[in-house]
Order: C-alpha cells, then structure tokens, then sequence
C-alpha cells in the first residue's frame, strides 16, 4: 500500500468520534494490508516503529523538527515556529504549506526510513536525524507529511489503542466482534499488536489460537489481584486458597535464555524493559533449572545493615541508569519468585497454581538473589488473618491470597488473586490506595508557583474513557511537587485528549497526554456531581508515583466502587 493512500485512512479515523466507525475502517484498512506490510502498517497507525515494549525513540525535540520543516518549506526557523505556536501542531503546518507531491513511497518504504532515523545515534546524529526527515518529508504529500511528523513526535493522536484493533481483527477475520475474546487472550500472551495482525493474516485465526505460547523476550501480560477485604469473602468467593506476602518491591518478569543466543530480560507489569535495571541478572543462570523460563517476581531492595527489605521509592532509584553498577551494590536487590509461566518450549499458564508452584520449586534455586516465596495453603479465614497479621508485623504491605487450583491468567479477572492490605492506614481511611491517571493541572499561586503546579486533576477509566475522581493540591512535599512538575513538562499536549471526560469547572490550564499514574490515598469516597465519575476522593494525598504501571492498569470505576464497600 502507498503511504499516501495510509495517510488518507489515517485522516478519516483522526476525523471520527464513534468508536463502532472507527473499528470499521480500521477492519478494511487492515484487510487491505499484505501480510508483509501489515507489522509495520499497525505499528505506524498506533503511532511508533515497534511493539511499545521495545522502546523504540525518535530522539527528536519540537526544535529539530521545525528544523527538518523549515528546509522543506524554504522558510526561516522563526517563521515556521510562529505558525506552529498559532496551530499547535507541527503536522498541520507542513500539511497545509506542503506541496502536494507525487507521493509513491510505501509503507514498509516510509517505516524502513523512520526507523533509520531513530536508530542513528552517536556522534553528529541530531544534524543526521534532521537531514533525513527533512529529505523524507520533501518526498511525500502534505497529509502524508502531517502524520510523519506526529509519529516522529509521538503525538499522532487518533484516539484508539491495541484495545480497538483487537475489535477491528475480529471484525476483519469474522464480520463482527464476536472473536475478540479469542484475540485478546492471544494479545495477553504476545503483547505485540503488530505481530499479532501479521500472524492472523498468515495463519488465520482458529491456527493463531492454537499455536499461541510465550516467547522469551516478549513480556506476557502479568495477572493482577483483585480486592476483597475479609478473610470470610475470599474463602467464600475462592474455596482453598494459597497465602503468600505482599512486598513493597516492583513487579519484575525475568526473562532468561541459556546456549549461543543466550539471554536474560526483564520487564515491568506495564510491559517496559528494564534488564538494565538489574546488572545482578547476568549471573542468574547458576540458579535456574531450565534452558529457557520465564518467571513472575516481586523485586525488593535490601538494606544489608539492617537486614530489611528497603521501601518501594527506594528500590525504584534503579531507574536512574547513570551509575547503576554502584547503586546496585549500595541497595542489593533479592527477586521474591512467586510463578512460573513457561518453561523449555511449554507453556505453563494453563496449569493449576498446585502444579505450576511445584515446578517453581524444582526449577528455581533459592539464594541470595532468588527466593521462591513462601505460602501457606488453607480454606480457614482465621489462617488468612493469623498470617496477614505475621506479614504486617514483619514491615510487609499485607498479603496476596490466591486460588489453589486457578490457572495464570493475565489482567484482573475474577476472584482468583486478590490483595489484602492493612485495613486502616495512618495516611487516610480507605481499606486501599487508588491508582489514578494525571489529567491535567494548574500552575498553581503563591509558594506553588515556583513550583509550576498548584493542583492536579486524576482520573480513572471507565471503559474506553478516563473521568475526573479529584483533585490534588496538598500533601505534596516540595521535592514532590518539583519532580511532578518534571514528569508533567515531557506530557504536555495542546488539547484535550479523546478519551477524557472532563466537567467544565474542572477543566486544567494545561493538559497531560495519558501515562503519569499517580498512587492517591483518601479519607472516603462520596458521590459527586462535579466529577464525570460520579464519585470524587475526599482528603486526597499522593502516596507515590507508579513507575511500575501504566495506564491500562490503573484504578477502574467498579474497582473504585469494591473500595468504598458499594
């Protein structure tokens, strides 16, 4: 397919609010797709070069793009950034001063070169990155040139998600969204819509549904607790249970390969890499039983003087990639190894717990850097409560409690992990904290203005949407306030996103693209007619910010309603 004739596509689906609409015309564009094209034809429409897991960055700031559009046009530097502060999108102003060109590139031609861009790196690569944008935008249309440029910047902003061409897959494949479950339970185990797409069209569905494992090196989408807050409710909901701790640490799957393309990776429950992180994982293959494996962990600092586990802020310094060799030897790490989902070509996940614990066990070799979790099996609520109460004592958040016989599905579904935390915090009143999305804020007044944020708005999902839940303005340290307003700055956008309900007396001064979640604690939670959630967080205050998650898995508006006991 031409990219000009993409572009167009690309066009009616920026243009379209209707959810139904756009999963149609996504299905004919992914029909008319080759197999060979459609990889790259998925990643592009979702706005990157890859799957997101792997991370790959253009590395262009607004300022190098102007220079790119600038040569195209023949314009001053000044010119074309005066129009783009008038239209707020780079895209539309060499739309609408690109000449309209013959534009015979390809999509696979389009994508080969971007990604040329984004991988260049060294020395005189900025000069190199704007070169060759610059000749790539001087080849194409000017709608086919607008979208370039919002790929480049990352703000392609069409509204839709994997979440849509999972429906718009089904559509193609069946006439209609009765195989989207079918599809996304593929999706949970490869996470990659572009691969995905590509293997659909060349094997046809019902062979993908067979044929679908885990793959090291691809992160499996990690299942996650459900909340219950009594003993009584979880024996009654999920019969015999097993009981393990719940560590202040960060969800880790490690990835580990052995022989000539040996390999060990790691990735976040939001499905970010992070094996530079964990310098301590190049020995890992003394400990494990296995040629190939993948396992769930809980990563956890250790401060060796007190023989404790560190808190979670702490742990999490490890983001920092500068100088991480020396960080790792002042705070250790241990990998609390809690599941095994595939080892040596099977997979595991259709496993019993019982069963999958056993091979946890025989696989894992317990040391210093790997301990397989303890856990206790009973049907009794007093044992639930006698061991939440050991763990807690310990400095532990709580524990998880899981079915004995449940198989490893990924996401929050049903009642066959769920999370039981301390039932009554110094910091607020809930039974648990809210995992909420940065909206928005404002620049705030008085001391807040150094700071550059007075309050921000969070929300939660509903569906498809985000919708406003509160707030925030105090409880913030200074140093808080300083890096919300450093992790705000890189999300900035123009406008209002799709997907945002937002009420009128709400609306922020500036607004954030979806991806800073944000760990609130509350006092309560009462109706609102203020808040397009219907509900509002009373006496809010951040707890911390969640690295470790995104925003598929923050805080929903039925989860918020099991919270506050509804």
């Amino acid at each position: 397919m031409l990219f000009k004739d993409f572009a167009l596509y690309l066009e009616k689906l920026e243009g379209t609010p209707s959810r139904l609409v756009m999963t149609d015309i996504l299905a004919d564009l992914l029909s008319k797709l080759s197999i060979e094209e459609s990889e790259i034809g998925v990643y592009l429409m979702l706005g990157g070069l890859a799957a997101e897991f792997e991370s790959v960055e253009f590395n262009m700031a607004e300022k190098m793009v102007i220079r790119s559009i600038a040569r195209v046009l023949n314009q001053e530097i000044e010119v074309v950034a005066k129009k783009y502060r008038k239209l707020g999108d780079l895209g539309e102003v060499i739309k609408r001063d690109g000449e309209n060109k013959k534009n015979n590139l390809t999509i696979e031609a389009v994508g080969r070169r971007l990604k040329e861009i984004a991988e260049d790196e060294g020395e005189a690569s900025q000069e190199r990155k704007i070169d060759a944008l610059s000749n790539l935008l001087s080849e194409v249309d000017g709608l086919s040139a607008k979208f370039i440029v919002r790929i480049v910047l990352s703000k392609l902003r069409l509204g839709f998600s994997a979440k849509t061409i999972i429906d718009a897959l089904s559509v193609m494949s069946v006439g209609n969204k009765s195989a989207r479950k079918d599809i996304e339970r593929v999706y949970q185990v490869l996470p990659d819509a572009g691969r995905l797409v590509r293997q659909i069209k060349s094997l046809g569905l019902s062979e993908m549904i067979k044929k679908v494992v885990p793959i090291i090196g691809i992160p499996v989408n990690p299942m996650l607790c459900q909340r219950i807050k009594s003993p009584k409710e979880m024996v009654e909901k999920m019969g015999k249970v097993a009981i393990e701790p719940k560590f202040d640490g960060t969800r880790v799957q490690i990835h580990f390969k052995r022989g000539e393309k040996s390999m060990v990776k790691t990735f976040t429950r939001n499905l970010k890499e992070t094996s530079w992180m964990f310098p301590e994982l190049k020995q890992a293959g003394k400990w494990f039983k296995a040629d190939e494996v993948i396992l769930d962990s809980e990563a956890v600092g250790l401060d060796e003087e007190r023989k404790a586990v560190v808190n979670f802020q702490t742990t999490m310094q490890r983001r920092r990639k500068h100088n991480i060799e020396n960080f790792s030897n002042k705070v250790p790490i241990r990998f609390c190894v809690f599941d095994v989902i595939y080892k040596d070509g099977e997979s595991l996940m259709d496993l019993p717990y019982y069963q999958r614990r056993k091979i946890l066990e025989e696989t894992v070799i317990s040391n210093e850097l790997f301990q397989v979790d303890e856990y206790e099996v009973t049907e009794e609520v007093e044992m639930i409560a006698k061991f939440h109460k050991e763990m807690l004592l310990e400095g532990l958040e709580g524990i998880v409690v899981k079915q004995y016989s449940s198989k490893y599905v990924p996401g929050r579904t049903g009642w066959r992990w769920v999370k039981m935390k301390e039932e009554e915090k110094s910091v607020a009143k809930l039974s648990d904290t809210v995992d909420g999305i940065v909206m928005g804020y404002s620049t705030g007044k008085g001391k807040r203005a150094e700071f550059g944020v007075g309050r921000f708005l969070v929300g939660i999902r509903d569906g498809d949407k985000i919708k406003t839940v509160t707030k925030v303005g105090t409880g913030l340290t200074d140093e808080q306030f300083r890096e919300l307003k450093r992790r705000l700055d890189k999300l900035t956008i123009n406008e209002q996103p799709k997907e945002y309900v937002v009420g009128k007396t709400l609306m922020p001064e500036v607004w954030v693209k979806p991806s800073l979640v944000v760990e609130l604690a509350a006092d309560e939670i009462t109706k609102s007619s203020v808040h397009t959630a219907g509900v509002a967080l009373r006496f809010p205050r951040l707890v911390r910010f969640r690295d470790d998650k995104g925003v598929e898995e923050s805080t929903t508006t039925d989860e918020l309603k099991e919270i506050a006991g509804q």
